[in-house]
C-alpha cells in the first residue's frame, strides 16, 4: 500500500483551514466571553464584599459570614461561565457540567449525611441565634458556659472546667435550657419544721432571713407556702428571685446565703427542724408487748437516759 504523503497533507491542511474559519467566524463571541468573565470576576469579588458588609449584621460567626459570602461569590462566577459557554455555542457543555455537579452533590449528602445535619443545624443556629458565646446552658446531660459555636460543634465547658464538644444536631433536636436569656433565676428552699411550731411565726421569720439575702431582686416578691403534713414535719417552700448572668453566676451562693440564714434565724427563736421520727409497735393484735417479749426471755430491761 502506497502512502500519499501529499494527499495527507492536504488533508490536513484542509481541517485546519476549516477549523481557523471557525474560530474566525466565533472571534466575536470569543472577545464577547473573555469581556463577561472578566466582567463577572469583579462583580463576584464585590458581591463577597457587599454579602459580607451584610451577614456580618446579621450573624456573629465569622465562619458563617465567610462560608456564605464565598458560595455568593462562586454563584457568580459560575453564572458568568454559563453565559460564556453560551455565547460560544457550547450549552450540550453546559448541561453536563451541571448534572455532574448535581450528581456529586446528591452522593456526597448521602455519604455525609450526619456531617450535613451538623452543618445545617449550625447555620440555623448562627441565624436564629438560640444561644450565644458566654451563655449557660443544659443540654445533653451537660450544663456549662457556650466557649465556641463552630460549623459542627458547639463547645460547652462545664462547671467542673471539662470540654465537651456536642453536634450541633443534638443541642438543635434536643430540649436545650438557656439560663441567661432572663437574667433572673428562683430560686426554691423545701424546709419542714416540727409540729409544735406556731406556723405563722415560722412564715414570719423565714420570710425575714430570706429578705436578708443580698442576692435578691426587687421585681419579685418571696413567696412562701405550706406544702404538707409529712411523717414527722410541717413541710413548706419559700421561693425567691435572684439576679443572674454570666459574668456572676450566683444561683448556688444565694441558694447557701438563704440556707445559712434560715438556719441562724431557726436556732435564735428556738424552732426545730425534726429529724425523720420512726414508731415500732411491738404489740400487733395478736402478738406480745416488747416488754412482754424480754420478761419471758429473762432479759432485763435497762432504762436509757436520752442525751440532749
Amino acid at each position: 500500500m502506497n502512502f500519499d504523503l501529499s494527499q495527507a497533507l492536504s488533508i490536513v491542511q484542509n481541517k485546519l483551514e476549516g477549523w481557523l474559519e471557525k474560530i474566525t467566524a466565533l472571534l466575536p463571541n470569543i472577545v464577547v466571553s473573555l469581556l463577561v468573565m472578566v466582567l463577572f470576576y469583579f462583580l463576584s469579588r464585590g458581591v463577597r464584599v457587599l454579602s459580607r458588609k451584610l451577614l456580618s449584621r446579621l450573624v456573629d460567626q465569622e465562619t458563617i459570614v465567610s462560608l456564605f459570602s464565598t458560595i455568593l461569590s462562586f454563584l457568580t462566577l459560575g453564572t458568568g461561565l454559563i453565559i460564556a459557554l453560551n455565547l460560544l455555542h457550547l450549552s450540550q457543555a453546559v448541561t453536563s457540567l451541571l448534572a455532574g455537579a448535581g450528581i456529586i452533590g446528591l452522593a456526597i449528602g448521602f455519604a455525609f449525611q450526619d456531617i450535613s445535619a451538623n452543618f445545617i443545624s449550625g447555620v440555623i443556629m448562627a441565624f436564629k441565634r438560640p444561644i450565644s458565646v458566654g451563655d449557660i446552658i443544659e443540654t445533653n446531660s451537660y450544663m456549662g458556659f457556650v466557649r465556641e459555636i463552630q460549623l459542627r460543634a458547639t463547645i460547652i465547658e462545664t462547671f467542673t472546667g471539662l470540654h465537651v464538644i456536642i453536634p450541633n444536631r443534638m443541642i438543635f433536636q434536643n430540649p436545650m435550657t438557656n439560663y441567661t436569656k432572663t437574667f433572673r433565676r428562683r430560686v426554691d428552699l423545701h424546709v419542714g419544721v416540727s409540729y409544735a411550731e406556731d406556723l405563722d411565726k415560722v412564715k414570719e421569720i423565714t420570710e425575714k432571713a430570706v429578705a436578708s439575702n443580698p442576692y435578691l431582686t426587687d421585681e419579685k416578691d418571696i413567696r412562701f407556702v405550706f406544702e404538707e403534713f409529712a411523717d414527722s414535719s410541717v413541710n413548706f417552700r419559700v421561693m425567691f428571685w435572684v439576679n443572674y448572668s454570666p459574668q456572676n453566676p450566683n444561683y448556688l451562693e444565694a441558694r447557701s446565703d438563704a440556707i445559712i440564714a434560715i438556719k441562724k434565724a431557726f436556732n435564735e427563736h428556738d424552732i426545730t427542724i425534726p429529724f425523720p421520727i420512726r414508731t415500732l409497735d411491738f404489740g400487733i393484735k395478736g402478738g406480745q408487748t416488747l416488754n412482754e417479749q424480754i420478761d419471758s426471755s429473762g432479759t432485763k430491761l435497762i432504762p436509757m437516759k436520752a442525751s440532749k
